[in-house]
């Protein structure tokens, strides 16, 4: 069988070529996992709904939860994302440095690992610890709720945060979960205890 060129074709005008439509794929989004079960919030869906108006507030396209079946969820959040929100003010190591050695008042560094990490490495001098895995709605609960859970007093809304975990991922979720929650001035120090402890920053315990 005689096979016709196709440009052969199209100049018949049996066929008419069409210009196809590209489309952009949005660069990756932030995530949420969490495992099937209650994690400890009072409204999952209203957790969810609040990391999705961050996301759209912070410049992101999307966000998503998802099922975890890893041992170690155990009930809980699990955040991860892979731009930083554009809002965000980013701290370098110096900068955390010379914050941890200023005297109040001051931004407020909030570590947001979780306490068991936080006993098995110290933290940076000065931080409070909000755990954003286990508390994702701590920056929506009352003032009386938060000092009750966290042992301190929940910052004014006009209060500059600094967050930072262990690796600069959960801090980047919760810098948009407390932009969301009514706070505007936040920043992350993306190099987190990572870059802390491997540049020989001092360490609270």
């Amino acid at each position: 069988m005689a096979t016709i060129p196709a440009r052969r074709i199209l100049a018949t005008g049996a066929l008419t070529a069409r210009p196809c439509l590209r489309v952009r794929i949005p660069s990756s989004s932030p995530v949420i996992r969490s495992s099937g079960r209650a994690a400890s919030f009072s409204s999952s869906a209203s957790v969810a709904k609040a990391a999705e108006a961050a996301a759209a507030v912070a410049g992101t396209r999307t966000i998503r939860k998802q099922a975890v079946t890893t041992p170690s969820s155990r009930g809980s959040v699990r955040w991860s994302t892979t731009s930083a929100p554009p809002e965000s003010k980013i701290w370098t190591f110096e900068e955390i440095q010379a914050l941890s050695e200023r005297a109040p008042p001051r931004p407020v560094l909030i570590d947001v690992r979780e306490p068991d990490e936080l006993a098995a490495t110290g933290r940076i001098p000065g931080a409070v610890n909000v755990p954003v895995t286990t508390a994702p709605d701590s920056f929506h609960v009352p003032a009386a709720e938060f000092e009750a859970r966290f042992g301190f007093a929940r910052p004014p809304a006009d209060a500059e945060l600094v967050f930072y975990c262990r690796a600069g991922v959960r801090s980047r979720a919760a810098a948009a979960v407390a932009r969301h929650a009514g706070w505007s001035r936040v920043g992350e120090y993306p190099g987190s205890w990572l870059d802390w402890s491997a540049r020989g920053g001092r360490v609270e315990r």
